[in-house]
């Protein structure tokens, strides 16, 4: 899982061209949106569509689900993790 969380943290660097913070800089509880690393809706559909491409995960519209998912890098490896054990990746 930490390689994961790693993955995850530098893949939000690059898909979102943040050049000024690091992986290291990013906590994996801290809030991605808002508050915490401040990302916006933009960011959002941008770090949605470079997750589905590099693990193949099907993100459903459900925006309850969304936001859960997305809370931080955490949320994010956990998702990633059950969408691969549900066959639904790659």
């Amino acid at each position: 899982m930490d390689n994961l969380i790693q993955e995850i943290k530098e893949l939000i660097i690059k898909a979102l061209e943040l050049e000024d913070i690091s992986a290291a800089d990013i906590d994996e509880n801290e809030a991605l949106f808002d508050e915490g690393l401040g990302l916006d809706s933009i960011d959002a559909l941008e770090l949605g569509v470079a997750l589905q491409k590099k693990y193949g995960v099907k993100i459903e519209n459900k925006k309850e689900d969304l936001a859960e998912h997305f809370a931080n890098v955490n949320t994010l490896a956990n998702f990633i993790t059950e969408m691969k054990a549900q066959g639904e990746s790659a």
